[in-house]
């Protein structure tokens, strides 16, 4: 089946073909290390590692590139970012840069997201940078003021290059707005233009020397000498968050096609933000959750803790093109979910029984579902409609537990069909893990036979007291226990 993702550029959905036949680049812009990852930089991360898996599902080589921004990403009075995460913690700008590059993966791996093929960090890369900035000064689109360098907006758009076609806007706004280097706006030729090469003043800390001077470079050019070195000229896919689109990713079009006569991707993809309670998240008014504080439950906002994979599971529910809300209702929903899920997985893995040795009734609904959870993945990677196919597979997998739907109504062959894809979409594209299956599981498992033994025999000695005490004391730890006709299974619940 094709694959049809949605383009940013064009604004329209388009059949996906890479460059190169069963390859793909995909470059995504990271973090920056000042501070620790957002539950905005989470999601995001975790949409495009769904991305990232589910190509490979499909067969694709993928050099999946995701950068470090340790240097050049201006506020917006024009202090570094770096420089202002070292000046709070009183700590060297590579020190906060480990700091927090540490946190971030410790986060992704918290949260199951595969890391990228390559990671590089910004400071790692000057020299290519500077590389790049000669050659868009070479090609007349950039020009030199007291040691900085900046980008000539006003030539670019004059010789007819698409400056503002991926945010949408209309270029007599571009050019009326500043940029994020606001300090030195009396440099510039026009207040569009934005920052290639800075000179650092005397106070600047990160500084490295140059053609132009002793500097750095701006935040926007990372990303282009980055995906440029590792990708090519031309690429695949350019991703990350509609925050980006403008400046970020405009500006970095702008460069590739300064330096290079080319724009960088021919497919760009952004994920939408994420709220809290229907409104945006802002620390200065405390609506805010970080995601230390929703895995703890320290916060406000929640009524309890949310285990790492419910707030991978919550994200999947969301295409990740649509905003995503946070509340404690949707958190707690989504935990009953992905409960219900898990324990259908535990189930088919565990389920022996003896299926049809032929086509059997059921046959065709299996291959229904599983033909739509691939349609689906397929227009532009709709996760949330997936899902609704996956969770109608877990009711048939009940149901012959239950024994409302006969074992003989699905041919074997089917049955092992249907294991293997969903199990490649829950653990393997999903990136979902049962939390219940870690080094403790074969313990706790023991543990519980023995209290659901013990239970058992309470009940065959009419002991109801004793019974009933196991029954509500794991119900105070969160562990419920299920009697059907094939014994007695526990799991966990809120």
């Amino acid at each position: 089946m094709n694959l049809f993702v949605f383009n940013s550029l064009s604004g329209e959905k388009e059949l996906f073909k890479p460059i190169v036949e069963g390859r793909v680049g995909m470059y995504v812009c990271g973090p920056t290390v000042y501070y620790d990852a957002h539950l905005g930089n989470c999601r995001t991360f975790i949409s495009f590692d769904v991305i990232y898996r589910y190509l490979m599902h499909l067969g694709y080589k993928v050099r999946y590139i995701r950068n470090i921004t340790d240097v050049g990403h201006l506020l917006d009075d024009g202090e570094d970012r770096m420089m202002k995460g070292a000046r709070l913690e009183q700590l060297q700008p590579m020190e906060v840069a480990q700091k927090y590059s540490n946190g971030f993966h410790d986060m992704m791996r918290l949260f199951n997201a595969l890391p990228p093929s390559i990671e590089p960090r910004a400071t790692g890369h000057i020299i290519e940078q500077i590389e790049m900035v000669a050659d868009i000064l070479k090609r007349g689109y950039a020009y030199e003021k007291n040691g900085s360098v900046y980008f000539d907006t006003l030539k670019f758009i004059k010789d007819g290059n698409p400056y503002g076609k991926l945010s949408g806007r209309i270029v007599e706004d571009l050019l009326s707005e500043s940029r994020d280097d606001l300090k030195n706006q009396d440099e510039k030729n026009h207040p569009s233009d934005f920052a290639l090469w800075i000179r650092a003043s005397d106070e600047h800390i990160m500084r490295w020397n140059s053609p132009w001077s002793v500097g750095f470079p701006g935040w926007h050019l990372e990303c282009s000498a980055m995906s440029t070195k590792y990708l090519g000229e031309r690429f695949d896919i350019h991703g990350g968050g509609n925050d980006l689109k403008f400046p970020h990713h405009e500006n970095e079009i702008a460069q590739n096609m300064g330096a290079c006569g080319t724009a960088p991707a021919n497919y760009w993809f952004h994920t939408n933000m994420l709220l809290l309670n229907s409104k945006k998240m802002s620390k200065s008014d405390g609506n805010t959750i970080s995601p230390t504080e929703l895995i703890t439950g320290n916060s406000v906002h929640t009524s309890k803790a949310y285990s790492p994979m419910v707030w991978r599971f919550f994200t999947l529910q969301a295409h990740y093109r649509s905003t995503l809300d946070i509340t404690d209702d949707s958190l707690q929903a989504a935990e009953k979910a992905y409960r219900r899920l898990m324990e259908s997985m535990r189930i088919l893995k565990n389920m022996q029984l003896d299926f049809a040795k032929e086509s059997a009734a059921k046959d065709e609904t299996i291959s229904s579902l599983i033909a739509q959870m691939y349609q689906d993945m397929n227009d532009d990677f709709n996760v949330p409609k997936t899902l609704a196919s996956v969770f109608e597979l877990c009711t048939i997998i009940n149901s012959v537990k239950d024994g409302h739907i006969s074992a003989q109504s699905i041919s074997e062959l089917k049955w092992k069909e249907l294991i293997t894809h969903l199990e490649q979409f829950v653990f393997d594209i999903f990136g979902l893990k049962d939390e219940n299956d870690n080094n403790d599981s074969n313990t706790i498992d023991q543990l519980m036979k023995l209290v659901i033994e013990l239970r058992k025999t309470a009940r065959e000695n009419k002991d109801w007291s004793s019974s009933d005490k196991i029954r509500d004391v794991l119900k105070e730890a969160g562990i419920q226990l299920k009697d059907g006709k094939d014994g007695t299974e526990w799991m966990h619940v809120n």
